[in-house]
Parts: C-alpha cells; sequence; structure tokens
C-alpha cells in the first residue's frame, strides 16, 4: 500500500565548502547569495514548485547561520514595523513559504554518508525520500524523477547528467547502474548530479559519521543493482568555485535562469 505521507527532501548543508573559501570563511557554502537569496533556498523553491515543501536540513560548518535564517524568515521576506517602546513587532506584506524546515545538526566533521545517517529518526515515515546536496542548481523535473523512482522499485534514484570534464561518470547498463569512473578521458559520459531519489532501506547500508555517500555507499548500490539513472540533460551548475558562484549570479540577472522554474506571488 503507497504511504500517503507527503515526500520529504533532505538536503545537505553541512561542509566547509573550502573551494570557495572567497565566500564560505563566512557562512555555510549553501548560504552563499545568488540574486540576493541563498543557494539553498533557490535548491528548495524548485523542490517547491514540484510539489515537495518539507524539508531537513543536514547542518554542520556554521550551522547556526542556518537556523538563524529560518528562525527570522519574516525579517528577510516582508516588510516590518518594529515598536521598540512596547516590545512589538508587526509584518506586512507577509512572503512566508508553506514550507515546514527541519534543521539537524549532523556535526561539523561527518561525511555526506554519515549526515544522511544522523537525520534517519526524520525519515521514518517515508516510503521514498529525495536527497540532494545543498550547492547545486539545476532544472530537472523533480516530479518526473519521483515517478520513474516508483516505477522501478530499486532502492535508488541518481540524476545523472553530462559531466563537464572534471567530475568521475558514471557506467550504466540501461537505466541500471552498474559502477564509476573517476574523471574519464573525454567528455561524453553522465556524471552523479545528486537530486536522488532513496528508499530509508540505503540508510542501512551507512556505518557511521566517516561513510561517505559518494565514496562508500553509492558503488555498494551499484553492485547490489539498486541503483538506477534519472538521465538529465537540461541545465545543471554546482557551486564548487566562485567562479562558479558568479556564473550562476549573472544568469539570475540576466532574468533567465534556467532553473528559476518558479512565479513569485507578485509576478502574477
Amino acid at each position: 500500500m503507497p504511504n500517503s505521507n507527503p515526500i520529504k527532501a533532505v538536503i545537505l548543508a553541512g561542509g566547509l565548502g573550502s573551494r570557495i573559501v572567497e565566500e564560505s570563511h563566512l557562512r555555510p557554502k549553501p548560504m552563499i547569495e545568488i540574486g540576493g537569496m541563498p543557494i539553498l533556498w533557490h535548491i528548495m523553491k524548485l523542490y517547491a514548485h514540484h510539489g515537495v515543501t518539507d524539508f531537513v536540513v543536514c547542518c554542520g560548518y556554521k550551522g547556526y547561520i542556518i537556523k538563524e535564517y529560518f528562525a527570522n524568515y519574516f525579517l528577510h521576506m516582508s516588510d516590518v514595523t518594529i515598536d521598540l517602546a512596547h516590545n512589538r513587532l508587526e509584518v506586512h506584506q507577509h512572503q512566508a513559504e508553506p514550507w515546514r524546515v527541519t534543521l539537524v545538526d549532523t556535526g561539523a566533521e561527518t561525511q555526506t554518508g554519515g549526515r544522511l545517517k544522523r537525520v534517519a529518526a526524520y525519515l521514518r515515515d517515508q516510503e521514498a525520500f529525495c536527497f540532494t546536496y545543498g550547492d547545486g542548481l539545476s532544472d530537472v523535473d523533480i516530479r518526473a524523477l519521483i515517478a520513474f523512482h516508483r516505477e522501478h522499485g530499486r532502492w535508488a534514484t541518481v540524476t545523472a547528467v553530462p559531466a563537464p570534464g572534471r567530475y568521475g561518470a558514471i557506467e550504466r547498463a540501461g537505466s541500471t547502474v552498474t559502477g564509476f569512473i573517476e574523471k574519464p578521458r573525454g567528455g561524453d559520459g553522465l556524471i552523479n548530479g545528486g537530486f536522488f531519489v532513496l528508499s530509508p532501506r540505503c540508510i542501512e547500508l551507512i556505518a557511521n559519521d566517516r561513510t561517505s555517500w559518494e565514496i562508500d555507499t553509492l558503488p555498494q548500490l551499484s553492485t547490489q543493482g539498486q541503483l538506477m539513472a534519472f538521465e538529465h540533460q537540461g541545465f545543471w551548475q554546482p557551486m564548487d568555485t566562485l567562479r562558479d558562484k558568479n556564473h550562476l549570479e549573472s544568469l539570475w540577472a540576466s532574468g533567465r535562469a534556467p532553473w528559476k522554474c518558479w512565479t513569485e506571488r507578485h509576478e502574477s
């Protein structure tokens, strides 16, 4: 019998962001802004557009900044009047999102798999859940991705995207993932683009905080024949470096950001 609970999205937001230290020494990488809003917000807007509005955010490095941002979300998104004499706050033109956001401290040094294991308690009622990185943007069709996962019935689905050249590629037999190749020659391979859909059974394969989702768990899933690839040939861009950040910023400034599939209420 299908699970009737709304599907959740788990977002990794605890890494150091050492390759974009120009920004990440001040705040967590997912809080680096594109168009004046954290990249984490852009990712959540994508999911929400496709009906996923219940989030579990895996915090770590400077996680208090993420917690404070959402605790004071209305201050960022609305006009307010603060009556200092009477200690009152009035919110005007309330712009709150219809989101439920669970912020979990998953440790400063925990690896990606370990972070997922640490939030397992929040996923017990899930037939399947979304899982992605807090530093990559795409125009992937989340609804189609979830439908593909439910149709094939395996434990895990990874979104496979064209390789920019500096990433390890996915080996496939049809849609089944059979292995991974580190930094292959040529640029024709498909790579792990994040935007997973997973069964909670995947978490059983994660040993502890030192487990890497990419190095340890994904190859194990592929060896067991439990990992399928959802091919996405559209826009996909990680924010690994300052150059990447500036590229995303320029796309947003152009008014034609490929990942912006939503319409704000004041735009309609």
